[in-house]
């Protein structure tokens, strides 16, 4: 059939996914996968659609609470890159072999998703108990630039270079 494509899943490159409500690390994104080669879908909730990113497959879902997390983990798939700052999310997401990481280059893995999840509890538990902190400091440059190192390194490393 001309103009079909049939690509099979073993020669199917890798995706990038990326949790884009509160993400700062869009464009550093699209400039990695543009330098590899390799596809980005952003995933918002329509209360945060861009404008002013040009770039990438953009999908938009309902607003509810956990719906980004539900299509991120209806389409990904082994192999593919997850970036989030969601913790629960990546937990589920490295048990399925998805190479997951925060904004500011975090690196999810496996083996320390226990003691994450158990401080992401314990702060829970203590925000309804009306003790709150003070919250993530603010996003910095630093940490913009360890996410560009830790993404570049993953990608060059899935990319076989």
């Amino acid at each position: 059939m001309e103009g079909c494509r049939i690509e099979s899943y073993t020669q199917r490159k890798f995706s990038i996914f990326v949790d884009a409500d509160a993400c700062p690390v869009k464009r550093e994104i699209l400039q990695l996968a543009n330098t590899y080669g390799i596809h980005v879908i952003f995933v918002a909730s329509y209360a945060h659609v861009q404008n002013k990113i040009n770039g990438g497959e953009w999908r938009y879902v309902d607003m509810s609470r956990e719906a980004v997390d539900l299509y991120i983990i209806n389409h990904v798939r082994e192999h593919d890159v997850v970036v989030t700052q969601d913790t629960g999310l990546a937990s589920i997401l490295v048990k399925q072999g998805v190479y997951t990481l925060s904004p500011r280059g975090k690196y999810f893995n496996e083996e320390d998703m226990d003691a994450i999840l158990f401080f992401r509890y314990i702060s829970a538990k203590e925000r309804r108990a009306g003790h709150h902190s003070k919250g993530p400091n603010p996003f910095n440059e630093v940490e913009r630039q360890r996410f560009i190192t830790v993404m570049d390194k993953l990608l060059s490393k899935l990319a076989g270079i």
